[in-house]
């Protein structure tokens, strides 16, 4: 089997340690954006409440400006990674979201903690546009390297709610948005140098690329896919992503409250609930690399059904469930939710050519990240007013519509 079937091959030619190290980068970078994004998720569920006398639904809101810019931005940063460099884009990624961090571990208020997640999510937003591109460039399997690099990113989301924890019960919570911070400037700086290096081999593998698929397109392949078709599969992911967002940002934002609630018997410090949180998500990661592989050698259609009428099933069943039942049930649909992240990606990366990738996959996570936008305020007023048992009951009707909009799929899907 090659490489690139593997989802660890070259994404420049032939295998080598500079592309497993490039790879290797765009994975820290996932994990980190994911991370960066939901710090304060944990940090307000866990300890600002109490440290500024503010109820859980009067603090999240100040993280919606930094989601709305996470989703705002990743169009000006596709065009300009399209139009400057990917790889350039990606330095500031990883500087810029950095330096953001450790300035909002020294805010005082929350207008001060609010303006710091808003820079968070000005640079964050850099990742998706720019990270997902690079990781399919080159490749003519994509489900396996977008399910490996999505599983990074995951971990991330696992992470957030374990190391924020840690951090809170040993150094305090602006310890959680400082440490990370730095290690990603770090991360970036290091990644400068290694583009510097390897310049001039990545610009010739870019060159080759395109050259293929423009003899893809002379010949007939999927460059040259019906208008009708293209616009079709478009709509699809757009209204799937919009609503995936909202489930994606509802689950795993409000999931470290949801387990200090339905867990109260069996957790009782910060770190315990970062531990479920993190088992949780790593458990429901595995999901991507299952779907990856189901995507590279099935077809696509029913692996989405499927995945989305789990989604519907399982968030049908958690409300009024507690203690091991509702852990259970929780690792069930999110191993649903997780399993739908690499499904939009491979197939937008299928119809659309290199040089409008970073474009295209910007307006999917505008989409996205404003669905995500819309979750933080949806949360705080579902929460407050009926529970959590009220917000499932949406995410089980918001799964029902991702399910009637993937069946309006073609059934031959290009490849």
């Amino acid at each position: 089997m090659s490489d690139d079937r593997c989802g660890h091959g070259s994404q420049y030619g032939a295998g080598g340690m500079q592309q497993r190290v490039h790879f290797a980068f765009l994975n820290a970078g996932h994990f980190l954006d994911h991370l960066f994004m939901l710090v304060f998720a944990t940090v307000a569920a866990l300890t600002l409440t109490a440290e500024w006398g503010m109820s859980y639904g009067e603090l999240i809101p100040y993280a919606t400006p930094g989601f709305v810019a996470f989703g705002v931005c990743a169009l000006p940063a596709g065009w300009l990674a399209d139009k400057w460099s990917r790889e350039g884009m990606m330095t500031v990624f990883f500087i810029g979201t950095g330096a953001a961090a450790m300035l909002t571990a020294v805010a005082d208020t929350p207008l001060e903690v609010g303006a710091g997640l808003l820079a968070i999510g000005v640079f964050a937003a850099i990742y998706h546009p720019v990270g997902i591109p690079l990781v399919i460039e080159g490749r003519t399997r994509t489900g396996m390297p977008v399910a490996v690099n999505g599983v990074f990113g995951n971990l991330g989301v696992a992470s957030a709610a374990l190391l924020t924890g840690l951090m809170i019960d040993t150094a305090g919570w602006r310890a959680a948005f400082a440490w990370p911070g730095a290690i990603s400037v770090a991360i970036g700086l290091a990644y400068w140098a290694f583009i510097a290096r390897t310049r001039t081999e990545r610009a010739g593998s870019r060159a080759r690329a395109a050259e293929a698929e423009a003899a893809a397109g002379r010949t007939g392949g999927s460059a040259r896919l019906d208008r009708g078709l293209v616009l079709r599969i478009l709509a699809v992911i757009m209204v799937t992503t919009g609503l995936g967002g909202i489930v994606f940002q509802s689950t795993t934002f409000a999931l470290p409250k949801i387990l200090d609630e339905r867990l109260g018997g069996f957790s009782v410090s910060a770190t315990e609930v970062g531990w479920y949180a993190f088992v949780v998500f790593a458990l429901a990661a595995l999901a991507q690399l299952v779907v990856g592989w189901l995507i590279d050698n099935r077809a696509l259609r029913p692996v989405f059904l499927a995945v989305a009428a789990l989604q519907a099933l399982f968030f049908a069943l958690m409300p009024g469930l507690d203690g091991t039942a509702a852990l259970v049930v929780a690792v069930a649909f999110m191993l649903a939710v997780f399993g739908q992240i690499p499904i939009n990606d491979v197939l937008l990366g299928r119809i659309i050519r290199t040089e409008w990738r970073s474009r295209a996959y910007a307006v999917r996570y505008i989409v996205t990240f404003t669905g995500i936008a819309v979750a933080i305020p949806m949360i705080a007023a579902v929460h407050a007013t009926w529970g959590f048992d009220a917000l499932f009951r949406l995410l089980s009707v918001a799964a029902v519509a991702i399910l009637a909009a993937v069946a309006l799929l073609p059934r031959a899907l290009p490849q």
